[in-house]
């Protein structure tokens, strides 16, 4: 089975909770196979957003990776997200698909793996614990991007 790697965040509410219950619905997609620590990390975006908590996941699963953004987007809709076109605003419950094995996309739909992967620790760092051998493509080595980013603004929840 294809492997996918799955970003959490959530800022609004009860986020550990939140992600947690994500984490626990992801079983409806596939198997949850690892799932890093929780993070506390600061916004991006609107100012005076209440810290975010991040984690990642890997499960293994049948769906295609357009199936898997389906029921992610369903399990943020059933937690309360409302996507109103507002980038890095304020949420109850965010899920990305970072990466899915084997797999290089670029629709208008979905992008994988994720655009933005190599670009914030809120990411790589969560990934890291749970895939730190992982190679993605211009990208490269999991655990050496997340050294080469650092860990600045990143606590434990």
């Amino acid at each position: 089975m294809p492997i996918a790697y799955i970003g959490l965040g959530a800022n609004l509410g009860q986020p550990a909770e939140q992600v947690l219950q994500a984490l626990a619905g992801l079983s409806g997609c596939g198997r949850v196979l690892a799932q890093s620590p929780l993070y506390r990390t600061a916004p991006l975006g609107e100012p005076g957003q209440p810290d975010y908590c991040n984690a990642a996941c890997a499960i293994d699963t049948l769906l295609t990776p357009q199936q898997l953004m389906s029921r992610l987007l369903e399990l943020e809709r059933a937690a309360g997200r409302v996507r109103d076109g507002r980038r890095w605003a304020a949420r109850r419950l965010d899920l990305d698909l970072l990466h899915y094995e084997g797999i290089t996309l670029d629709s208008p739909e979905l992008r994988l793996p994720h655009p933005q992967i190599g670009l914030r620790n809120f990411v790589l760092v969560p990934l890291a614990d749970v895939a730190p051998d992982l190679e993605i493509p211009g990208v490269g080595r999991v655990a050496d991007a997340a050294r080469a980013i650092g860990r600045a603004g990143l606590q434990p929840w």
